[in-house]
């Protein structure tokens, strides 16, 4: 079996705290995204040493090697959606589909050990540049795809809910 894609709006999780979860992107000061970020890639360690890392609890739900991966795609996409806005005025992002990605790239045959070590990297870069974000550029803004837009700041919260929650999604026992 497949995996249902997920076509559900998560721009709510700016507004209010996360049911499933538990996390509030409200609730941090934006100087901690970069901290946030790097503690959430040094939790996927332990993940990603079980011995059934490539099992899914279900058919029609990712493995945790394939979350991470997708974790490691979102950083790497983030980054890029980052510097685009602090390069441009109001640039508006490409189209990505996560689930295209996965097929793709074929997450449920990547080696967790090189896995790790990608998504710490690029955990790291992120959080760097959201390090160095300052003053005014947590207000500029971007847009994405499908018309839903950001600021430095919101994007970064947004991001924080997204790899807490898949982080979430692996550790809890599914129903």
């Amino acid at each position: 079996m497949t995996i249902t894609p997920d076509a559900k709006d998560w721009t709510w999780v700016l507004q209010r705290r996360c049911p499933e979860c538990g996390f509030d992107s409200r609730e941090f000061p934006r100087t901690q995204v970069g901290a946030m970020l790097r503690s959430n890639a040094a939790s996927w360690r332990e993940v990603l040493a079980a011995p059934d890392v490539r099992q899914r609890p279900r058919p029609d739900v990712w493995s945790p090697l394939e979350y991470a991966c997708h974790v490691r795609d979102v950083h790497k996409l983030y980054v890029y959606r980052l510097g685009l806005m602090l390069d441009q005025d109001g640039p508006r992002f490409p189209n990505w589909n996560q689930d295209e990605t996965a097929v793709a790239e074929d997450y449920g045959a990547a080696d967790p050990a090189v896995v790790v070590e990608e998504l710490a990297d690029v955990a790291e870069t992120h959080a760097a540049s959201y390090d160095a974000v300052d003053g005014d550029q947590w207000a500029r803004t971007g847009e994405r795809s499908d018309g839903a837009r950001f600021t430095v700041e919101s994007i970064a919260r947004y991001m924080v809910h997204d790899v807490v929650h898949h982080l979430y999604d692996v550790t809890r026992s599914v129903d």
